[in-house]
C-alpha cells in the first residue's frame, strides 16, 4: 500500500508530523515531505532524524503557490496544518480563517490539480457545537472538505478525521502540569469538573491511517476515546511524580468548553459503528430540496457523543494511561 509512494504532511513539524515520522520512517515509503512555515523546527528535525527519505519544504497553506511546489509528485496527503490554540484564535480570528479554512481549500485544490490519490483532513472535537473561533474554523474546514469531495471530477479521494485532545501534544495541558510540578508551582486548572477526551499520538496516527485505508469521499472518521476530568488528570500527574503541589482553580479561558463533543446528535443518527471508530457518511443530497418535502429521513432519539457520556477514566486508569506516554517516561 505504501511501497514507493510519496507522502506530504502539511504542518509536518508539529506533534502529529513527528508521530507519523516515527511510525513510517521504516516503511517502504519512497519519500516523506514535511511542509511548514517554521524553518527552525525543520532544522531541528533534520538534525534529529538525519534521514534522506525526509524532504523539507518551507511554505504556508495560505500561499497556494508554495503548496503547489510541494504537491508535485505526491501520492497522498495528511493535512494537519492549522492554528490550534483556542485563546490565540479568539484574539486573531481572521488569521484562523485564513489558515484553517482558506488554507484547507488551498491544500485540497492543489491536491486535486496534481492528481493526488488520497487526502486526509485532520479535524477536532471543537468543531462540533463550536463556541470558539478555532472550533468554528475547523468546522468550516470540514465543510470545505465535504464540498470538494462532492464535486470531484478525478480519482482523488478526500476524507477526514475528528478526534479529541492528544495527550502531551505541543501546547496541551500535560506538559504545562509537568513543568509546574518540576518548578514547585501550583497546578492551575480552569474547572475541576471539566472533562476532556484522552488519546495518544499513536492512536491519532492510527485513525488517520485507517481513514487512508478505508475512507470514501466525504467520510469523517471519529475515534472512540475515554475521558477524564481535569482534576483527576492533575491528581494523576502529582501521583506519578510523587509531588505535593497544590491544585488551584483559575477559571475558564477564552472560548473554553465545559466538555467536548465528538459527534452531534444528527451525526450520531447516521454514523456507522466500526468498533474502534465511527464513520460519519457525507450528506450527498443536492440543492433540489423540493423532493424531500414529501418524504424525509427518519429520526431517532440518539444523543450526541461527548466527553461527559463516554467512558470516564478513574484515577488509577488515568495514571496507567499517562505512564505509557514517552513524554512522561522522559520526564520521570
Amino acid at each position: 500500500m505504501f511501497r514507493d509512494k510519496v507522502l506530504l504532511i502539511t504542518g509536518g513539524t508539529g506533534s502529529f508530523g513527528n508521530a507519523v515520522l516515527h511510525k513510517f520512517l521504516g516503511s517502504p515509503l519512497k519519500e516523506i515531505r514535511i511542509f511548514s512555515r517554521d524553518e527552525k523546527k525543520q532544522e531541528d528535525m533534520r538534525w534529529e532524524y538525519n534521514n534522506s527519505k525526509i524532504k523539507y519544504y518551507i511554505g504556508d497553506v495560505c500561499d497556494l503557490r508554495s503548496i503547489d511546489d510541494a504537491m508535485h509528485g505526491v501520492d497522498f496527503v495528511f493535512h494537519a496544518a492549522a492554528l490550534k490554540q483556542v485563546p490565540s484564535c479568539e484574539f486573531f480570528p481572521i488569521a484562523a480563517v485564513k489558515t484553517n479554512v482558506l488554507g484547507t481549500e488551498n491544500v485540497l485544490d492543489s491536491a486535486i490539480k496534481n492528481g493526488v490519490g488520497r487526502v486526509i483532513v485532520l479535524s477536532t472535537d471543537k468543531s462540533v457545537y463550536a463556541v470558539n473561533t478555532m472550533g468554528m474554523t475547523k468546522a468550516l474546514s470540514e465543510k470545505v472538505m465535504i464540498a470538494k469531495s462532492r464535486n470531484l471530477s478525478n480519482d482523488t479521494v478526500i476524507c477526514g478525521t475528528r478526534y479529541g485532545n492528544v495527550m502531551a501534544s505541543r501546547g496541551s495541558v500535560i506538559p504545562l502540569f509537568v513543568k509546574q510540578i518540576k518548578e514547585g508551582k501550583d497546578l492551575t486548572i480552569t474547572d475541576p469538573l471539566m472533562t476532556r477526551f484522552m488519546m495518544t499520538l499513536e492512536e491519532a496516527v492510527d485513525l488517520v491511517v485507517y481513514a487512508y485505508e478505508n475512507g470514501n469521499n466525504g467520510d469523517l472518521f471519529v475515534h472512540k476515546a475515554p475521558a477524564c476530568t481535569i482534576q483527576i488528570l492533575a491528581e494523576a500527574l502529582l501521583n506519578i511524580f510523587g509531588a505535593n503541589n497544590k491544585i488551584r482553580t483559575i477559571g475558564t479561558r477564552h472560548g473554553e468548553k465545559r466538555f467536548e463533543t465528538l459527534m452531534n446528535r444528527e451525526e450520531m443518527e447516521k454514523a456507522i459503528n466500526l468498533g474502534e471508530y465511527y464513520r460519519i457518511v457525507a450528506d450527498v443530497r443536492d440543492l433540489n430540496y423540493a423532493k424531500y418535502f414529501v418524504e424525509g429521513n427518519p429520526t431517532t432519539e440518539q444523543g450526541e457523543y461527548t466527553s461527559e457520556n463516554t467512558r470516564q477514566l478513574s484515577l488509577a486508569e488515568t495514571i496507567d494511561m499517562l505512564l505509557k506516554l514517552d513524554f512522561i517516561k522522559e520526564n520521570l
